[in-house]
């Protein structure tokens, strides 16, 4: 298997590169990272407790543009590539987007703090990450083989909506996340998967 999720929203990908996305809960020190993606600033995404756990001297971190302040209070002195969202980058002979990741009708993940979503092109592999978000009309149409959608509700999309949201998009496959520690149950995972379109392959990994 080339990615993982060890919990909540904590995944890690291995192909021509190690790249970690919001690194959470990690368990044993591996500071194998050649690259880290942030999505927002909050305490389960931004953590220095496990940030220091997968980084090494050359590991670069990938975050949003309005993270800056934030990460510096963690003094951590790596490389920082900071992002706003609706853009193209390449970094590392990597190529990836940024996408909108923001709250609705909540008021947890405001749209005017520019938070984001990735979506990571890798060896031939197209993998997106939605990051805290409700169900956006502009990344519907998304293109990806990987999807990461958080199901948890309270913060981000219920189970419901995030089922809905992966079959408006379509991906060939789709990993439920934000889930089993913070908020979210396992049920919650099973009802995404039962909501699914048949032809779209699902993961749990939580």
């Amino acid at each position: 298997m080339k990615y993982s999720v060890n919990a909540h929203s904590s995944i890690r990908i291995q192909d021509t590169m190690i790249l970690y996305i919001d690194p959470f809960q990690i368990s044993a020190e591996s500071h194998d990272a050649d690259i880290v993606f942030v999505t927002h600033s909050h305490y389960d995404h931004l953590s220095k407790e496990d940030l220091l756990k997968v980084i090494d001297s050359k590991t670069v971190i990938v975050l949003p543009e309005s993270c800056l302040e934030e990460f510096q209070k963690l003094e951590i002195s790596n490389t920082l590539f900071p992002v706003i969202p609706n853009q193209t980058y390449r970094l590392k002979e990597l190529s990836f987007e940024t996408l909108p990741a923001y709250n609705i009708n909540k008021p947890f993940h405001p749209k005017e703090n520019g938070w984001v979503g990735y979506r990571i092109s890798m060896n031939h592999t197209n993998y997106y990450i939605a990051g805290d978000t409700d169900e956006l009309e502009e990344n519907s149409s998304i293109e990806c083989d990987v999807a990461f959608v958080p199901i948890g509700g309270t913060y981000t999309m219920t189970a419901e909506e995030a089922a809905h949201f992966a079959n408006k998009m379509h991906p060939r496959k789709v990993v439920p996340i934000h889930y089993g520690s913070i908020v979210g149950t396992k049920e919650d995972a099973d009802l995404f998967v039962s909501l699914l379109n048949p032809d779209i392959i699902y993961e749990i990994l939580i």
